[in-house]
């Protein structure tokens, strides 16, 4: 089975979580619900990457985030055969989100962590977010 290591994050403000809807120019899952995500590439520190991805897509930098919590790894099934995900999940909170989305995502929403079932979402991002609760 092949696998692909992406980290996932949420970002946390008060006591709401940020999704992201995936756009139409992404290869993947697009007009689903995820958090924040990117592929690892090489050798690269997950958090590292982490990090990146949370700049990248929210606009967010380093220095206004605060590391909350590192979930173990997780392998989740993928919608392609013989393929899984191995996921590193992240919580990091701001305090004054001012989110400025790029290509990848074309909407955000800011939900209470029992919302998630509302939305039609990338595989098992419920699991992901549980494990970070």
């Amino acid at each position: 089975m092949y696998s692909t290591k992406i980290v996932t994050s949420f970002l946390l403000h008060v006591d709401k979580f940020l999704i992201l809807k995936r756009s139409q120019n992404v290869k993947s899952m697009k007009g689903l619900w995820a958090g924040i995500s990117g592929i690892i590439e090489g050798n690269e520190e997950p958090l590292q990457r982490a990090k990146t991805e949370m700049f990248e897509e929210t606009g967010i930098t380093e220095d206004c985030l605060v590391l909350f919590k590192i979930a173990p790894q997780m392998q989740i099934s993928s919608q392609y055969a013989n393929h899984e995900w191995t996921v590193f999940p992240f919580l990091f909170s701001v305090k004054e989100p001012n989110i400025k989305l790029n290509w990848e995502n074309s909407e955000y929403k800011w939900i209470y962590s029992n919302e998630i079932s509302k939305y039609q979402t990338v595989p098992s991002l419920d699991k992901v977010l549980a494990s970070l609760l």
